[in-house]
């Protein structure tokens, strides 16, 4: 049932030139970058230097050799006004299946390939350790959308989307009004992703 509620949504969600041009290698390039460069000070703490190379020259490789892949995307009209943040803290199950606490805030957070969003949701379900959910996820919102192509993508984008939880958990870590118990669930929790992170590789 999410997974056709999202295709619904993603099927219905708007779309445009200004929209598409999000889709664009530029924008997926600065998006990875601003993750590596916001990171670099982390080195060594939340992600050890090992890692953060590994992520970064297999994101740089993978954008160089699938631009074709992207360019279908944006000329597919797969780059939509998403959820922006959609990991399982903003999937709520009751009497039906709510989805909230999208991004308003910022555009190019919010602008993307339906493929970033979904991987999104599946990466943090095996953060969990429910990859059996993950894949069963992946499949029926491909088998709902016909969107085959996502499966070329999903690798690609579930490091991009772990790293950057990884990447938040760091920033959270940094502040000095959390307790010192939240401080090392936290440290554990960037360390965590980005070792996910890299197991995409």
């Amino acid at each position: 049932m999410l997974a056709k509620k999202l295709a619904d949504f993603h099927h219905g969600a708007e779309t445009s030139a200004a929209i598409s041009a999000f889709g664009s290698l530029d924008t997926i390039t600065q998006n990875a970058e601003e993750n590596f460069s916001q990171t670099e000070k982390y080195i060594g703490n939340t992600v050890p230097r090992n890692t953060y190379q590994r992520i970064k020259d297999y994101t740089d490789s993978f954008i160089r050799h699938n631009a074709p892949l992207f360019h279908q995307r944006v000329a597919e009209g797969r780059i939509r006004d998403c959820h922006g943040d959609l990991h399982v803290a903003h999937v709520c199950f009751t009497n039906d299946i709510y989805i909230y606490d999208c991004i308003e805030f910022n555009d190019r957070f919010r602008y993307c390939d339906v493929a970033s969003e979904v991987t999104f949701l599946a990466m943090d379900l095996d953060h969990y350790q429910q990859a059996d959910l993950s894949n069963a996820f992946v499949d029926a919102y491909v088998a709902h959308s016909k969107d085959k192509e996502l499966l070329q993508l999903l690798n690609f984008y579930k490091c991009y989307r772990a790293y950057v939880r990884g990447k938040v958990n760091s920033f959270k870590y940094d502040d000095p009004h959390i307790s010192e118990v939240e401080r090392a669930e936290t440290l554990a929790n960037a360390r965590g992703y980005f070792e996910l992170a890299e197991s995409y590789i």
